[in-house]
């Protein structure tokens, strides 16, 4: 203790000379004092040996007591066989890895996005040109983003994808469950193409085992049915626009979603064509249908009534085309098994003898009617505005046959005109099996 505060003593009356002063201070601890000429600072040196060798450690220390405690900690570490030198520099390290790490994690954290956040880009980004984009964030407004929205994309785990489709479920809408499990996936794959994350949450789940197997549906009307329907039509308390809406789609055998947008400068009632653009073609295919006496007759019906000089099926306040599946739905909800309140007349007006029917299945009875009256399938499928899957087909055969599909359209017209308008008791019945 004595000998700690005379060296104290000594240490506040350190004065440094021309050269430089190295004082032991015991346990291997010494003071250096650097010479004038150097400015003559004050620093202290541990003084060690470390499998065989000699070395010098510069402290950190600023005063003597502090510089005590560093030389002991050293001496401990030299105890338990650590090079303090090594140590030293493996500090510092370690000092530097902590910033970078929590400097990575402070930029990660400003990163994160929310699943919301990536169905915005992904919606702004890949679903751009997909024609059922408006259905798409219908579809995740209303079943996806309540349940997922506000997580980070980077802590969604199955159990929160399986928490939507099994809502969905429960609701009994298990179709609409496979096209979202389906549709979030390529979400998740976007987010992963993008390094928003590192892997995608669906990956190992099954569409088959937690949805639905895919269903093909070979519902056709048969013509008994195609005149039933042209009778209870009128108790369906449909708007005349939805009427002629189910016959055109039948005579014409085009996509409800196409009919849904279709214009006024789109018919020609001159030359009885109405051309589906690019633009509304599911193939992105413009399409020409040459108009039956049939179906001329329906679209004349609709010019009568017309409310805008644009849209033949406009919404409710003109400002756009009517939606894609009302059409769809205003049929579905004339098929009920249970009399729905305030529509006890109409809400089973089209039930039909072969079962349930949808706005799909006319254009299938289109051109079942077709084959039944003899028509080639090469000319059904540019009625369909099919695009051919074989490759070298659709490279090398480009002729369009539209002589072949104005007669096809013809006789499809001519044949539901026999059906639906004229006493049909004499008919000799072509497809009367419902699907």
């Amino acid at each position: 203790m004595a000998i700690n505060r005379i060296k104290a003593l000594k240490f506040k009356n350190l004065k440094p000379t021309e050269k430089e002063q190295l004082i032991p201070d015991g346990g291997n601890l010494y003071i250096r004092v650097r010479p004038v000429n150097q400015g003559g600072s004050i620093s202290f040196r541990f003084f060690y040996r470390f499998e065989g060798k000699q070395k010098w450690l510069t402290l950190k220390a600023d005063n003597l007591p502090a510089a005590r405690a560093e030389r002991d900690s050293y001496t401990q570490m030299l105890k338990e066989g650590i090079d303090p030198n090594l140590e030293a520099k493996l500090k510092i390290e370690r000092a530097k890895q902590q910033q970078l790490a929590e400097q990575e994690a402070i930029t990660k954290l400003a990163a994160r996005v929310t699943v919301r956040d990536l169905f915005v880009r992904w919606r702004d980004t890949d679903l751009l040109k997909r024609k059922d984009v408006k259905e798409i964030i219908r579809m995740f407004e209303k079943d996806v983003l309540p349940v997922l929205g506000g997580l980070f994309v980077e802590d969604v785990r199955k159990g929160h994808i399986t928490q939507v489709i099994d809502l969905l479920k429960q609701r009994d809408a298990v179709h609409s469950a496979r096209n979202i499990l389906k549709l979030m996936r390529q979400m998740f794959r976007f987010a992963v193409d993008r390094d928003i994350i590192e892997f995608d949450p669906t990956a190992s789940l099954s569409v088959v085992r937690l949805t639905t197997a895919p269903t093909e549906r070979d519902r056709t009307l048969s013509e008994t049915e195609i005149r039933a329907l042209a009778r209870q039509m009128p108790d369906a308390n449909f708007m005349q626009s939805t009427e002629c809406a189910v016959w055109i789609a039948l005579s014409t055998m085009c996509r409800i979603g196409e009919l849904s947008k279709a214009q006024w400068c789109d018919v020609n009632f001159e030359a009885k064509t109405w051309t589906i653009p690019e633009s509304n073609s599911k193939n992105g295919k413009a399409h020409t249908i040459y108009l039956s006496d049939f179906a001329l007759e329906q679209f004349k019906r609709l010019a009568t009534t017309r409310q805008t000089d644009t849209w033949i099926f406009p919404n409710r306040d003109n400002s756009s085309h009517v939606c894609d599946k009302s059409i769809g739905i205003q049929i579905r909800g004339r098929q009920t098994a249970t009399i729905l309140s305030g529509r006890s007349k109409d809400s089973q007006a089209l039930v039909l003898t072969g079962g349930k029917w949808t706005s799909h299945d006319l254009r299938r009875t289109g051109a079942t009617l077709m084959g039944d009256l003899g028509i080639s399938p090469d000319v059904i499928e540019k009625c369909l505005n099919h695009t051919e899957e074989n490759k070298v087909k659709r490279i090398y055969q480009r002729q369009e046959l539209k002589a072949e599909q104005a007669e096809a359209w013809k006789k499809l017209g001519d044949r539901l005109n026999l059906l639906v308008n004229m006493d049909g008791s004499n008919v000799v019945l072509l497809h009367n099996k419902a699907g």
